[in-house]
């Protein structure tokens, strides 16, 4: 004998009558900490901010080098 039965609801109600809890509060809260860091990063990784971290070395050791010349003359 076989017997199907099909039930038609939604996550949230089946979670409920098989007595499970509600994850869902938790979740939106940790999306949204989790939307905000991502956002807060995006910053960092802008073209002004990644052209402003990679050429920062490039004149410190041009200053460097100035210095040096600048020593050198005196």
């Amino acid at each position: 004998m076989k017997i199907t039965v099909n039930i038609d609801c939604t996550p949230a109600e089946a979670r409920a009558f098989m007595g499970l809890p509600d994850f869902e509060p938790m979740q939106k809260r940790a999306m949204e900490e989790l939307e905000k860091r991502m956002l807060d990063s995006v910053e960092r990784y802008s073209p002004e901010a990644l052209l402003k971290m990679w050429m920062q070395p490039a004149t410190l050791n041009a200053d460097w080098l100035q210095d040096i010349l600048r020593q050198g003359r005196k």
